[in-house]
């Protein structure tokens, strides 16, 4: 029985060790002026909150990972509108607007049970970024913030493992099976 024991541990840990590292990173769009950033955190993504001038542009964001606030990229001092993600549910696309000399002037968060956070004000060119690999999940934003709001933005993606496979998100009957 021992034996038996052993060589699960000894299979699973070696199983753990070659799952294939699918990350991809999808080019920032925009102005690209102002200072640097990306958006740390441990864990998921679990919620975002926006700040925008209202009909106008992007002002800043912040991301929530598990249970604790990433710090605020580029600035607060706007309107604010927050989602909160649903259990094993993630972002999967990010779309919207950019002003090639200046910001980010709306932005459309895009989850994997199809829900959406639409900030700001749909004007100029569109962009759309999206994972290389259809498991992946938003994991980082990085881009560009200047002293009144976001003029560049990317999308770093990557698997998380424990999420269910994507014929089963928001398939009601897995949760009345657990």
């Amino acid at each position: 029985m021992i034996f038996i024991l052993v060589l699960c541990l000894l299979c699973g840990s070696s199983w753990a060790q070659y799952r294939p590292q699918r990350y991809s990173y999808s080019a920032a769009v925009g102005a690209g002026t102002g200072s640097s950033f990306a958006s740390a955190g441990e864990g998921r993504i679990t919620s975002i909150r926006v700040w925008e001038r209202p009909g106008s542009y992007i002002t800043g964001f912040q991301l929530k990972y598990d249970y604790s606030w990433s710090p605020v990229y580029g600035v607060n001092n706007s309107d604010v509108v927050e989602m909160s993600l649903f259990e094993n549910e993630a972002f999967v696309q990010i779309s919207g607007k950019y002003n090639p000399s200046n910001f980010i002037y709306q932005l459309v968060f895009v989850t994997s049970r199809g829900r959406s956070l639409i900030v700001g004000h749909p004007v100029s060119t569109s962009f759309n970024l999206y994972p290389k690999y259809p498991e992946s999940e938003l994991r980082i934003i990085s881009g560009r913030a200047s002293s009144s709001g976001i003029t560049s933005i990317g999308a770093h993606w990557g698997v998380i493992y424990n999420m269910p496979p994507p014929n089963m998100i928001g398939n009601d009957s897995m949760s009345s099976h657990e």
